[in-house]
């Protein structure tokens, strides 16, 4: 945190220390926390004044608060800096780890919500896809392991609880921080992608007025 106090200097010091301190420490867990941090257990996200002052750090850094299953609260990237990295194309992960990621979050979120299974705006998933779900003839078994493990370090994946049947993944937490606006397009791309004909790919294509050959585009 230390580097970033002079950029913060003319936000905090109009705060008592007391204040200071809830905001910084509400900061660092959103930002640099691996899951969502529950907003009771901080002041900083409980009182909203206090609150409003981490979002006006967040936001000197490109960020923003994202509210998680209404109790929660992380960081993301702001929709327009967001847009701004896509434009210029930044791509932190490689071909074969988006195609891997993809994989998971289709059969674990995009097929089951097509089927009405999943509902709601998450992505949390009783779903987990397996290993036989992710095999592909263009991504070779050692491929796949190496995406897998890069995956589950950044934490776009976790193993299921269940392993009875073998390792089986679902989304990892770091898909929390998505804005409510970045999480619907995503969500939307993998239905379109995944079930085109259902009822739900339907009402997407309806809501952005493109037919289904457009939508598969």
């Amino acid at each position: 945190m230390s580097e970033h106090h002079a950029l913060f200097d003319q936000l905090l010091q109009d705060l008592s220390d007391r204040s200071r301190d809830e905001v910084l420490a509400a900061f660092s867990a959103v930002q640099y926390a691996a899951h969502p941090v529950a907003e009771v257990q901080l002041a900083g996200l409980r009182d909203v004044t206090l609150r409003r002052q981490v979002q006006k750090m967040l936001k000197l850094i490109g960020r923003t608060l994202v509210h998680v299953d209404g109790t929660h609260w992380t960081a993301g990237y702001a929709d327009d800096i967001a847009e701004t990295l896509t434009a210029q194309g930044w791509q932190p992960l490689s071909v074969v780890d988006r195609a891997v990621l993809v994989l998971v979050l289709v059969h674990s979120v995009a097929i089951p919500r097509s089927e009405g299974i999943l509902t709601g705006d998450s992505w949390k998933s009783a779903r987990p896809t397996t290993v036989d779900e992710l095999r592909t003839t263009k991504i070779s078994s050692e491929e796949r392991r190496l995406a897998l493990q890069r995956l589950r370090a950044a934490g776009l994946i976790q193993l299921s609880g269940d392993h009875s049947g073998g390792p089986s993944y679902i989304p990892g937490p770091q898909l929390q921080r998505l804005t409510p606006a970045a999480r619907r397009r995503l969500q939307d791309q993998l239905i379109l992608a995944a079930a085109p004909s259902s009822p739900i790919a339907e009402a997407i294509r309806a809501r952005k007025g493109i037919t289904e050959e457009e939508g598969a585009a």
